[in-house]
């Protein structure tokens, strides 16, 4: 072979390479070439925590934190708290509240008004049985029919009550036997007109009742409609008492012995 034909060979070689060397180094990277892969993640084992690596996304501490939604304290929205889940797929077989003299209301009693107040307990609490018990007793209540507490006219029992507390929480009965069990979010305190004593005076005996039971129990006093219960509400209230007891006495309505 001539010197020419070697020298040929040699340029078309190097001319090979330099090409090949441009076709290599010359593309353009993709995204991901030239950095480091991270390690696979592996996924956390029930209960387990675990820590974020280098290079994966930040956990955010701006996230609002989940709670319990706050009770309405409405009756229908109420009645399976605290139950579990077993008693609510078989519950028990329901129990007629007791029968008793003690705040009976005469069987020939009529109903033309409605007067309530609720004694709720605070956010996040709620009324534990034996509190309540010693509560009620406290304020001279007793317990009797339709399984709630009343206020009887002393000595009078059979003309029904003067006003009554019950659970904020259908039925709204009390269970005494398993009165220790009881947690509940509030009472409603109520009294039917007409009554054993006059509009006016059963007001005056239940508002002082509910303001100690709220007391005792850390609790709080509202108004039927669940708001703060104000001097202005309490005025309204008492006028409209006053105009009951009124048309009572218009109707010729005579006291009861």
């Amino acid at each position: 072979m001539s010197d020419a034909n070697v020298l040929r060979l040699i340029i078309a070689v190097a001319g090979a390479i330099l090409i090949g060397a441009l076709y290599f180094f010359g593309r353009p990277r993709k995204p991901e070439q030239g950095r480091p892969r991270p390690a696979p993640t592996r996924r956390a084992a029930p209960g387990e925590r675990v820590e974020p690596r280098i290079g994966e996304a930040p956990v955010d501490d701006d996230l609002p934190s989940l709670r319990a939604v706050e009770p309405a304290f409405e009756p229908a929205q109420m009645e399976l708290q605290s139950v579990g889940v077993d008693e609510v797929a078989t519950p028990e077989p329901s129990r007629e509240p007791p029968s008793s003299p003690l705040g009976r209301r005469p069987a020939e009693a009529r109903i033309e008004r409605i007067v309530t107040l609720h004694v709720a307990a605070r956010e996040g609490a709620s009324i534990a049985g034996p509190e309540l018990v010693v509560a009620a007793e406290k304020v001279g209540l007793e317990f009797g029919d339709m399984g709630i507490f009343h206020r009887l006219v002393e000595g009078r029992a059979d003309l029904g009550p003067v006003f009554s507390v019950a659970s904020m929480v259908k039925p709204g009965t009390f269970d005494m036997a398993r009165i220790g069990e009881l947690r509940t979010p509030g009472l409603t305190v109520f009294m039917t007109l007409p009554g054993p004593v006059r509009a006016l005076d059963a007001w005056d005996a239940m508002l002082p009742a509910a303001q100690r039971l709220a007391e005792l129990l850390d609790a709080l006093l509202l108004d039927a409609d669940h708001n703060a219960l104000g001097r202005q509400t309490i005025q309204h209230l008492r006028d409209e008492l006053r105009g009951f007891d009124r048309a009572q006495e218009r109707n010729v309505i005579k006291p009861r012995r």
